[in-house]
């Protein structure tokens, strides 16, 4: 597997079923989302704001995507109705055939932009580190088939020690009939 075959294999939209526990509040969570998933071109006007801020060499970027998402989570503590919902840009740049950085507009533990480093095991497993401010957050992604994926985090201290919160997602691609 390589990052071209994983954001191609990736395209569309999926269901997910996420559950979490929060180890900081001893809490579970579960979380339904639809996510969309879409290449985008090299030219797209948002994806030009994130390369000009970009540290890494340009030339390297392949297959960026945009990510869309709509999420009911059972633990919101306002009102258990309430969506979430948000997108984000991301920005593979291959360093060698099976690693490399990604760049999102916005991270997954973190409200911020962030860089992550990625990485395929030998069985396809994607995964992913990301420092932010706060937190280390490592997921993991592997298809079990075409139309199926599972997704897994962990999110720990900044400073690596302690663990806040982990998850498992199954995700399914919605296939038109």
């Amino acid at each position: 597997m390589n990052i071209e075959q994983f954001v191609a294999q990736s395209e569309g939209e999926w269901r997910s079923m996420r559950s979490g526990h929060s180890l900081a509040f001893q809490q579970f969570e579960d979380v339904l989302s639809e996510i969309t998933i879409k290449k985008i071109d090299k030219d797209h006007p948002d994806l030009n704001k994130i390369i000009n801020s970009l540290s890494s060499d340009k030339s390297q970027i392949i297959a960026p995507f945009k990510m869309e998402w709509c999420a009911e989570s059972d633990w919101e503590p306002d009102d258990p109705n309430e969506v979430s919902s948000g997108s984000c840009i991301i920005i593979p740049i291959k360093e060698t055939d099976n690693s490399g950085k990604l760049f999102r507009s916005v991270g997954y533990a973190e409200s911020e932009s962030a860089e992550s480093s990625y990485q395929f095991l030998s069985d396809g497993t994607f995964t992913l580190t990301t420092s932010y401010e706060q937190s280390i957050a490592e997921e993991r992604i592997w298809f079990v088939s075409e139309n199926v994926r599972c997704r897994s985090s962990v999110l720990k201290t900044s400073a690596g020690s302690g663990i806040l919160q982990t998850s498992f997602a199954s995700e399914v691609r919605r296939v038109s009939t």
